[in-house]
């Protein structure tokens, strides 16, 4: 059995606040555009991105840099908060990924065309590549990390359940619901919208998590055996 120690790490709280504020203030700013910005806007059929593309599109765009910026930070703040172990920075590596790819989608937003219908210039795609699998591959390699770590074990199949599902849901969409002329088309803005749910409720128990990991070693300062077994 190993030992790690815990001190007092303000930036670790900063870090956990990051991670559930993140998702939260995302999610609160596309409803708020969903209801007072977006006059032909439609939830069910069209993607949370496509918000971008009306014209108080800078507000999305905006809510892209932040959501990007604290994930970075939670990123960096859960590979701190977890027992260390072997391939330990494949999962906040990931999900730092995941931050870099909501910077991206700011940078190369959705449009409006002359008819009046959003579009992808031809980059924006790439922002969702990085968001959507890479944020399902992070839950699954984060899950295994989550596991040897004995305070945090309890979310490990939880997080890892979110991830499989996430990964089995992203080739039926791409079937099924993406293209124009696929069936399900007018829902892919539901669907994208299960899928972020899924997705920030997995990031913000982890965040919760790792804000009691920082409160534990404020309140304690002490070593504390932490893995289920040896790297």
């Amino acid at each position: 059995m190993t030992t790690t120690t815990h001190t007092t790490d303000r930036w670790l709280v900063g870090a956990a606040w990051a991670g559930i504020i993140g998702p939260i203030l995302f999610t609160v700013t596309w409803f708020a555009q969903e209801i007072f910005l977006t006059d032909g806007y439609s939830p069910l059929k069209q993607p949370v991105s496509a918000l971008a593309a009306w014209p108080h599109g800078w507000v999305q765009n905006l809510n892209f840099v932040v959501l990007g910026l604290l994930t970075l930070g939670f990123a960096a703040g859960l590979h701190r908060g977890l027992a260390p172990s072997r391939f330990a920075i494949a999962g906040p590596v990931l999900f730092a990924v995941t931050g870099v790819g909501a910077l991206w989608a700011a940078v190369f937003p959705i449009r409006m065309d002359a008819a009046g219908v959003p579009y992808d210039p031809g980059l924006h795609l790439v922002g969702g590549l990085m968001f959507f699998p890479v944020s399902a591959l992070a839950l699954v390699v984060i899950s295994f990390r989550v596991a040897r770590d004995r305070d945090w074990a309890p979310l490990a199949i939880p997080v890892r359940v979110a991830g499989i599902l996430i990964i089995a849901t992203i080739p039926a969409m791409i079937i099924f619901v993406g293209p124009e002329d696929a069936p399900l088309h007018d829902w892919f803005g539901l669907f994208q919208r299960v899928l972020v749910v899924l997705i920030f409720t997995a990031r913000i128990a982890l965040s919760y998590r790792l804000l009691r990991t920082a409160g534990d070693s404020q309140l304690r300062g002490a070593v504390r055996p932490r893995y289920l077994s040896g790297a």
